[in-house]
């Protein structure tokens, strides 16, 4: 592997390569939280809507008291829109108010409470983009299906050397990547790993490469270390 960027999409096998050492790194140093603890499609959803732009430990507490009140889609459905401000008021963000109660209700209408397995039905929500899409079908339906964001962008573009705009989660070869990424034995691991991995080791600012797994075959440690 050089240490030049490229347009080049990495083979099959290095990914696969790559997917194996974080997993192996995961299950040694993952992070606990509620929603990992679930399978429920509509817990993991709606904590995935929270987690957007915001960090874990904040939504721990309102994802603890969200469900206590109002554990399934009925439930929240019939919430009044002032007390879910109320509950959803320390994560900021006021537009999550509103597109809580429109998901709710368009999975209690169209979809008689059950949150869709499919990505085109899912991001047809409000609120749902493809990554929270990816995220629900993997990590509550076991789906072999990607994920991208800003982090992953970041953890591809050092570790592989490809080239990325600002907007990179959008380009094809990142998500070709996470496409293959995803399409191994359990995705849902798979996928909570690279999460973890980018949040605790490749972190944007002064990563931590000394304890990297992946260092010795990783573009921006080696062009580091020159």
């Amino acid at each position: 592997m050089t240490n030049e960027l490229s347009d080049k999409l990495p083979s099959a096998e290095n990914i696969r390569l790559f997917r194996s050492k974080i997993i192996r790194w995961f299950n040694k140093n993952k992070r606990d939280y509620p929603w990992r603890e679930t399978r429920d499609p509509f817990k993991v959803l709606i904590a995935e809507m929270m987690l957007r732009r915001t960090k874990a430990e904040q939504v721990k507490v309102v994802y603890d008291r969200l469900f206590t009140e109002y554990p399934d889609v009925e439930a929240m459905a019939k919430a009044g829109s002032e007390k879910l401000e109320q509950i959803l008021y320390p994560l900021g963000l006021k537009w999550r108010t509103p597109a809580f109660g429109s998901v709710v209700r368009e999975v209690k209408e169209k979809y008689q409470c059950r949150v869709p397995d499919t990505r085109k039905e899912l991001t047809a929500l409000s609120g749902v983009g493809e990554y929270v899409a990816g995220a629900v079908l993997s990590i509550a339906y076991g789906k072999k299906e990607w994920i991208v964001d800003s982090n992953i962008v970041r953890l591809f573009k050092r570790y592989f050397g490809i080239k990325t705009s600002k907007e990179g989660r959008r380009e094809k070869h990142v998500v070709d990547m996470a496409k293959i990424y995803a399409s191994g034995s359990n995705p849902r691991k798979a996928n909570l790993a690279i999460l973890d991995f980018a949040a605790l080791i490749c972190t944007p600012r002064k990563p931590r490469c000394e304890e990297c797994p992946l260092r010795s075959n990783c573009n921006y440690a080696l062009s580091c270390s020159k």
